[in-house]
């Protein structure tokens, strides 16, 4: 019996030895794909099924502005829009001097916070001494 431990014991060493140099067999990469996709179906049926907190409430002063969004009494944008509300308007000039902003954010705040934004409709026009005017019509 002694005989036969040790062919064993010689067959298990030389399978072990041709087993070292190889690197061991790794999971294929689809069988981990599916398991993922299989569970975002999952996930997204749980998103679903929570409700959804009601939405707030408007106030009165979102009652008054129609939704837009109002200027502090003071600011620069308030000091603006009292300029452009002039029955003349207002110059570039004007609003530079007023608000102490470069042209171009002055122009930015017109079209993004005004126009965009507020909703208010621009005119901009040219007058006798030939410098760009703008008012809110």
């Amino acid at each position: 019996m002694t005989t036969e431990n040790t062919e064993t014991n010689d067959t298990a060493a030389a399978v072990a030895e041709q087993g070292a140099n190889v690197a061991p067999e790794k999971a294929s990469a689809k069988k981990a794909a599916t398991k993922k996709a299989a569970a975002k179906p999952a996930a997204k049926a749980a998103k679903k099924s929570v409700k959804k907190a009601p939405a707030a409430k408007a106030t009165k002063k979102d009652a008054k502005s129609g939704g837009r969004p109002t200027f502090r009494q003071d600011s620069k944008s308030s000091i603006i829009l009292g300029l452009l509300r002039r029955p003349k308007g207002a110059t570039m000039a004007e609003i530079v001097k007023a608000v102490d902003w470069q042209k171009h954010s002055i122009r930015g705040f017109l079209s993004g916070n005004l126009v965009k934004k507020q909703g208010l409709k621009l005119e901009s026009g040219k007058n006798a001494a030939g410098e760009h005017v703008y008012r809110i019509a």
